[in-house]
């Protein structure tokens, strides 16, 4: 009997939210984080929409269901999150200068913690979903040569 194929590593193409208000979780996505809405349909009467960062819509999109029911607020201590890069640490601070202009929560003020955390801030959505931005961590663009660096730092011997 022959060993079974080996499976081929899948891709993360996508992250879906519900949300309780599409129009409110879209326009949050688009101001904070610059993602646009590259596809919407109504689902037997719920909608959906899917946001993605320009360039890369045939890579990773989030998927925003409409008509979500009360969820519970986020345990303190609870550091789920969705992250996104910012090219200065300066982009950090102006992030949680937008939110509280927009009324949005800041849940984690900006702190600078050893590499490779970096210098983040954190934001609530509208459905109390954290929403990180950092600056100084190994991923995001241009940040290559940093992953590269780390994963030979941390390689198992």
């Amino acid at each position: 009997m022959s060993a079974p194929a080996p499976l081929s590593a899948p891709n993360l193409t996508h992250i879906a939210l519900h949300c309780a208000n599409l129009d409110r979780s879209i326009e949050f996505y688009e101001r904070m984080c610059g993602l646009k809405v590259v596809h919407k349909r109504n689902d037997t009467g719920t909608t959906v929409a899917w946001i993605a960062e320009t360039g890369r819509e045939c890579r990773l999109v989030m998927v925003l269901i409409d008509g979500a029911k009360s969820r519970l607020r986020q345990a303190e201590g609870d550091f789920s999150h969705l992250g996104f890069a910012v090219s200065t640490k300066a982009g950090v601070d102006d992030i949680v200068a937008s939110a509280v202009s927009h009324g949005y929560e800041v849940s984690w003020q900006p702190t600078e913690l050893p590499y490779p955390v970096g210098y983040f801030c954190g934001v609530r959505d509208p459905d109390g979903n954290v929403v990180e931005f950092s600056y100084g961590q190994p991923l995001g663009p241009g940040s290559e040569d940093k992953m590269q660096k780390l994963m030979a730092e941390t390689a198992p011997a």
